[in-house]
């Protein structure tokens, strides 16, 4: 069968091309605007003027609105919208401005949209490897987006490109395209997604058998019926139309005689949506096919009809196309020959002779002017190009100047305010110096008055402590016993006590003058003056002293601060007491879980604090020994919060008589 109607691979590709489709589904990031554009652009086919009016006001609605991004893509539906009238010169005009004003703008919908515009216009004056640059320059971008709708188009037109150089790159794409249709959910970019890969299946058939044949009749059986199934949401009629054409085409390569019926359906549709349209390549393939059918069939009569239909239809057209006369003269021509009419032969001979000689002046002028596009459109890249380099290295050297005066004037300010900080440094530092020396005068004669106030304080509070601890009652009535003692001739016992006396008394002054000693010092200190206290009450009472057995006896803590207690509760609470009852005063010691506090217990079974209180009254013994404690733990509290004693009544029912006195002692580093 002749390849004048068939669309074999090659043909069908550029009739894809030709009828390069832009429409933007509406997504998250599409703006009122590009929503406008696109609505406007849907109509190119059926009202082209409304088309076109809609368009423009959306280009004047986004120059009131000031915004760049949705200009490009206003100027790339127009440019889009010429392709379909066949405008060169206007759609190379608007594709440029858009592609040009989306190099200065970051909105990446707008960038893919000018993109496609100018790869539109590259395949359009047959430039094919830069088509393949704007598209997949394009497609890259929509599907950082993820416009499905977009990439689904894109990808079934660079799957043409890649025909025939690169069969697996067609396949690639093809499929991508399918797998985005799909993800979008619209027929319409599904439908020109499966014709992309319809194509690609069809193209197996020149090298497969049946099973390809069946594969790619079954699978365009599927693309009519969903075509069918959603006209009405397809704008793209040629795209319908190209469906039943192909199918109609697959028929006739069966190996099997022709479904005649099911053959000239598809065709039928065809040619009637080719008619509605105007779709020039959809009506000469639709009648073509038939002619041809009806020539290879003997039914040469119904051919020529056919032929003639076609070019009485053409003429009813406002405008002439020449290839499409001179294909259906042409194919008179072969059926003349047939019948053996030579003098029809003859007459459509010369008719064929005519029209195809306009045919090649007007490939002849396309070419020309295709070739003019694509030297105007590669200067006006370069013009763009070097436009954009003077325009950088303008800004470059605007930056440079600027840069160069900021230096300056950094530099300026930098030598004013080092000379004016250095000025206040040095007048800072000899005021600074002066007051340093003046506050060192002023430290020193502090530290010197603290020095000799808190020596004095000192001196004051050992001399204090010292009588204290060396009470004048119990020095004499213990030098009184010691002497009735050696009178008595209980010559042993006198000398005892009178070491005990001596070492108590060397033991006091010696620990007055120190600022620690340890819990085994202050133990055997207390134990010599509990004896003689004990001699001195004609040893009226005992003692016991415990320490706890996780304490090292080898802690040092502050000196002479228990024996002031023992002292009040010998004079207040034991002696007091009835002759009958045995006094006894209880000493434990114990440590706190931190390690930090030794905590002293006293207990006496004397007659305990309200009775004592009421015989101070005519007591004439005054003892300053927990007055000047309390002095002394409170000066220590500022180190260690714990320090201090508590003195109190024991219960007469649980614990017996007496009082319980409670030291807290700061054990010392």
């Amino acid at each position: 069968m002749p390849q004048n109607f068939i669309f074999n691979s090659n043909k069908k590709r550029k009739i894809f091309l030709l009828f390069f489709f832009f429409t933007a589904i509406i997504q998250a990031q599409i703006s009122p605007v590009e929503k406008m554009a696109a609505e406007g652009y849907a109509k190119r086919f059926s009202d082209t003027v409304a088309s076109i009016k809609i368009q423009h006001q959306a280009l004047a609605l986004a120059k009131k609105n000031k915004s760049k991004e949705d200009e490009v893509i206003c100027y790339s539906y127009l440019a889009l919208t010429q392709r379909r009238l066949l405008h060169l010169k206007e759609f190379m005009h608007y594709a440029d401005t858009a592609y040009y004003l989306s190099q200065n703008v970051k909105r990446i919908r707008s960038k893919a949209h000018a993109a496609v515009a100018m790869g539109s216009l590259k395949s359009y004056i047959e430039d094919k490897p830069e088509a393949l640059n704007y598209s997949l320059e394009a497609y890259k971008m929509f599907s950082e987006i993820k416009a499905h709708d977009q990439c689904a188009k894109i990808a079934s037109d660079i799957s043409y490109l890649f025909y025939p150089a690169s069969p697996a790159k067609e396949e690639k794409y093809a499929k991508e395209a399918m797998a985005h249709a799909a993800k979008s959910g619209d027929p319409e970019s599904l439908l020109y997604a499966r014709l992309a890969f319809g194509s690609f299946l069809t193209d197996n058939i020149e090298t497969g058998g049946k099973k390809e044949w069946e594969t790619a009749m079954n699978f365009f059986k599927e693309t009519v019926a969903l075509a069918e199934k959603n006209a009405d949401k397809i704008v793209s009629k040629s795209n319908i139309g190209i469906a039943y054409v192909n199918l109609a085409d697959l028929y006739t390569k069966d190996s099997q005689p022709i479904n005649e019926k099911a053959f000239l359906a598809a065709l039928e549709k065809a040619t009637a949506i080719a008619r509605k349209y105007n779709v020039k390549i959809i009506f000469r393939s639709a009648i073509g096919l038939q002619g041809m059918y009806f020539t290879q069939k003997g039914d040469y009569i119904k051919a020529e009809l056919l032929f003639i239909d076609g070019i009485k239809y053409q003429n009813t057209l406002p405008y002439t196309d020449n290839y499409l006369l001179a294909t259906f003269y042409s194919c008179l021509k072969d059926v003349s020959v047939k019948r053996k009419d030579f003098e029809a032969y003859y007459a459509y001979d010369t008719l064929f002779t005519k029209y195809n000689q306009l045919k090649y002046n007007e490939s002849t002028q396309s070419k020309l002017q295709n070739a003019e596009a694509r030297y105007e459109s590669s200067k006006k890249a370069e013009r763009i190009k070097q436009l954009e380099l003077e325009n950088e290295l303008q800004q470059k050297n605007k930056l440079l100047g600027y840069g160069i005066a900021g230096v300056l004037l950094i530099g300026l300010v930098f030598m004013f305010r080092s000379y004016y900080y250095r000025q206040r440094y040095y007048q800072n530092r000899e005021d600074f110096l002066k007051q340093e020396q003046a506050n060192s005068e002023l430290k020193m004669q502090l530290m010197e008055k603290e020095t000799i106030e808190n020596l004095a304080a000192r001196l004051s509070l050992e001399r204090r402590l010292l009588r204290s601890q060396m009470d004048p009652h119990f020095i004499f009535n213990a030098l009184g016993n010691i002497q009735s003692m050696i009178l008595q001739k209980d010559t042993i016992p006198a000398v005892s006590y009178l070491n005990k006396f001596a070492k108590l008394t060397r033991q006091v002054l010696e620990q007055s003058r120190k600022e620690t000693i340890s819990l085994e010092e202050e133990i055997n200190t207390l134990k010599n003056y509990i004896e003689l206290q004990q001699l001195r009450l004609n040893n009226g009472f005992d003692y016991v002293i415990e320490c706890d057995e996780n304490i090292e006896t080898d802690i040092l803590i502050p000196p002479l601060l228990i024996q002031p207690f023992i002292e009040n509760a010998v004079e207040h609470g034991l002696k007091p007491q009835e002759n009958n009852v045995r006094g006894l005063i209880e000493i434990y010691f114990t440590e706190d879980e931190t390690g930090q506090n030794l905590t002293c217990t006293i207990k006496d079974n004397g007659i305990g604090l309200a009775a004592s209180r009421k015989l101070k009254i005519n007591d004439t013994h005054q003892s300053l020994s927990t007055t000047i404690t309390d002095e002394r733990l409170a000066k220590m509290q500022k180190e260690n919060p714990n320090a201090g004693f508590t003195v109190s009544e024991r219960n007469p029912d649980t614990d017996g008589q007496g009082c319980i006195v409670i030291i807290n002692i700061p054990i010392l580093q």
